[in-house]
């Protein structure tokens, strides 16, 4: 678990970020963020009387798909995709551990 995992869901398990703070978390211009809302790539974002917010979970999405996207060149909707294969990867070696079997 890196340190920005830790922050992810312990900093942010009642709290929500904006879109401006969840762009200065990723590193990412605002617009970068409007683009991957607007395509639908963020399912578990909320949108509260016209104002979209965030929760751990979407931190970690965005992170994940913006390192995919850098790294590997890939189309958002890949790097959705593979967040989303990470995410389900990631909850499967919980129950894992949980069950004493990791």
């Amino acid at each position: 678990m890196s340190k920005d995992d830790i922050f992810d869901t312990s900093v942010l398990d009642d709290s929500w970020l904006t879109v401006d703070q969840l762009a200065a978390a990723c590193a990412v211009e605002v617009s970068w963020l409007h683009q991957r809302l607007d395509a639908g790539l963020f399912p578990h974002a909320e949108c509260v009387a016209g104002v979209w917010r965030f929760n751990g979970p979407c931190l970690s999405r965005a992170r994940r798909m913006r390192e995919l996207e850098r790294n590997f060149d890939a189309v958002p909707e890949l790097a959705a995709l593979f967040a989303d294969l990470l995410d389900e990867m990631d909850a499967l070696r919980a129950r894992l551990r949980q069950a004493g079997l990791d």
